[in-house]
């Protein structure tokens, strides 16, 4: 199984960041929320090798897929309260990242490859992460429209069938409409920075947002 293509580690904003030193990205990444660059710098530094050891963890491609992503998002919460002593300046951040993998490896069970959402090529890791934590920042209904349609890729006409029974009878018009402003909603509770790496070549449009 060879490894994928990170295209990111190539991006403008990326780059010069690649040679800072870890507990810089790590600092940078808990003082500044706002800014994507610098976990998506730390996956980038790290990605290639977690991957290598995940890969011959599963049975297929896909479940190796979903698990690298589960990992890189517990990494991306635990690394957020990761305590760092400003004299800590041999803190070796490559050991703690495959801890974590270690353990994701060894307690996570994997889903069955016919429920497997989740897909690297249209959400990276770092863009994954940051699409749940803008999920979090969307109105519960602007949530339910786009999980019920991104991720399981429901029609307007059953989508109204949930509408009807939370008590908003929506035509399918109305529907598209407000999955449109969901989805613009979403965008923009995203970091600008996330938005220009995954976004500048063209809009996206099926976004994933498994569990």
């Amino acid at each position: 199984m060879q490894l994928p293509d990170f295209p990111e580690t190539r991006h403008p904003l990326i780059q010069p960041l690649l040679d800072c030193s870890d507990q810089a990205l790590v600092r940078d990444f808990q003082s500044q929320p706002d800014q994507g660059k610098y976990f998506t710098a730390i996956f980038c530094r790290f990605g290639a090798l977690s991957y290598t050891l995940i890969r011959n963890m599963a049975r297929s491609p896909l479940q190796v897929d979903y698990l690298f992503a589960r990992v890189w998002r517990n990494i991306f919460h635990e690394l957020g309260h990761l305590v760092m002593e400003p004299t800590q300046s041999n803190f070796d951040l490559q050991a703690w990242v495959l801890s974590k993998v270690a353990t994701c490896i060894s307690q996570d069970e994997l889903p069955p490859i016919e429920t497997i959402q989740y897909s690297l090529n249209i959400a990276p890791p770092p863009l994954w992460c940051y699409l749940q934590r803008a999920l979090d920042h969307v109105s519960p209904l602007s949530r339910l429209l786009l999980v019920l349609s991104q991720t399981f890729h429901w029609q307007e006409q059953r989508i109204m069938g949930v509408m009807a029974v939370e008590g908003q009878e929506l035509t399918a018009a109305e529907i598209a409409q407000q999955v449109q402003s969901a989805y613009h909603d979403l965008q923009d509770a995203l970091p600008v920075d996330i938005q220009e790496i995954y976004f500048s070549q063209a809009p996206q449009q099926g976004l994933l947002f498994p569990g």
